[in-house]
């Protein structure tokens, strides 16, 4: 893995995402197996004037992945237990970086969907703080992935095939990398001006029939800044205004379980109806997490065109370009959304082929492309 490559994805994330400004107190959440950018971000932490607090874990450990060994020989008392010092620093500090670097990301498949459960409404404080502050401008997060073997399996890459693919969607390889985000950022906006004051959007194609509101809610635009890889538009959708059905092109991965085929039928914004090919039972257990978990948080279309082909990793799949996808449970206070869970999960449809998005009858987007105009 080039060095350069590694320095500039560092600059992306301090620079761009988090922009670290003197004083501030950033959180680095990462296992020992993304090393080199931990590193790299804390030197550059410190060259911009910030104050660095590396948490490094073991891999199979870090408390936001789900990962195996607290979820394996925690009990009850201690799945309930809200992490002292990540709440302090989600609470106090002024921005975060975590990066997702497991080498195992199966440890958890085979842990009672229970234990996930419990665990989850442990960590939904932390959740709570990181939207709401991240809302008001006071916490500046990116969550965002360091290539390890174990997503390359998953990816069904060699190592270096995900390296170069992982460093190609983040646009590290860029003369100037931050110059790249801010001028998709700038394409992005014109699908969002279009979006401004319309009601209804309208969805069709082979694995979806739905209908959703977005009366006065805001599409946000994603550049990078919450999460990097980035490249999508996404709204909260008015949370009782769903209807219809839709079936997700792709396995919907969520602690460590993949549910494939996962098909969800909605009736004024709750889900209804709920099956799956494989893993149907931890889809029903994690809808009935909360009042919140069977309605949608998030409405989204992916736009990264760097982004072709699915890795088995939401954090990369949700921005395939000519897909979209929603998320069950937690929404985005900034986009007006209402809905509280704790949990958010994403589930993508691609809609590529013969497929196409009305928003109050006008043609928006169609066979993966925008198609309104200007």
């Amino acid at each position: 893995m080039s060095d350069l490559r590694v320095q500039k994805y560092a600059k992306i994330l301090v620079e761009h995402s988090t922009r670290v400004a003197p004083g501030d107190r950033i959180l680095i959440e990462g296992t020992t197996a993304a090393e080199p950018l931990v590193r790299e971000l804390f030197a550059q932490i410190l060259e911009r004037g910030g104050i660095p607090h590396p948490m490094v874990y073991i891999p199979g450990m870090m408390p936001f992945s789900q990962e195996d060994l607290y979820l394996t020989y925690a009990e009850d008392t201690q799945l309930e237990f809200v992490p002292t010092f990540l709440k302090l620093a989600y609470d106090q500090f002024e921005g975060r970086i975590r990066v997702h670097s497991s080498t195992n990301t199966r440890g958890a498949t085979n842990i009672d969907p229970a234990k996930v459960q419990r665990r989850n409404k442990a960590l939904s404080s932390i959740t709570e703080a990181q939207m709401r502050r991240g809302a008001e401008g006071n916490f500046k997060w990116v969550t965002t992935l360091y290539p390890t073997y174990g997503y390359a399996q998953d990816a069904g890459m060699s190592l270096q095939e995900y390296e170069d693919f992982v460093f190609g969607a983040v646009h590290a390889q860029e003369d100037d990398p931050i110059a790249y985000w801010k001028g998709s950022g700038a394409e992005q906006q014109k699908a969002i001006d279009f979006l401004v004051d319309k009601q209804q959007v309208v969805i069709r194609g082979p694995n979806v029939d739905l209908t959703l509101s977005i009366k006065g809610r805001k599409f946000m635009n994603s550049i990078g800044i919450f999460n990097m890889p980035d490249g999508e538009i996404f709204t909260g959708p008015v949370e009782d205004s769903v209807n219809g059905w839709v079936k997700f092109t792709y396995p919907a991965i969520y602690g460590g379980v993949a549910v494939e085929s996962a098909e969800l039928t909605f009736n004024k914004g709750r889900v209804e109806t709920a099956k799956a090919e494989k893993n149907q039972d931890y889809l029903l257990k994690m809808l009935e997490i909360d009042q919140g978990s069977r309605y949608l948080g998030e409405f989204a279309i992916g736009t990264n065109k760097d982004i072709t082909r699915f890795t088995g990793n939401i954090l990369f799949d949700e921005k395939i370009g000519g897909s979209f996808h929603m998320a069950l449970g937690a929404g985005y206070p900034e986009t007006g959304s209402k809905n509280k869970s704790a949990i958010h999960w994403d589930l993508i449809c691609d809609v590529r082929h013969d497929s196409e998005m009305l928003v109050d009858g006008q043609l928006f987007y169609k066979d993966g492309k925008f198609a309104f105009k200007q």
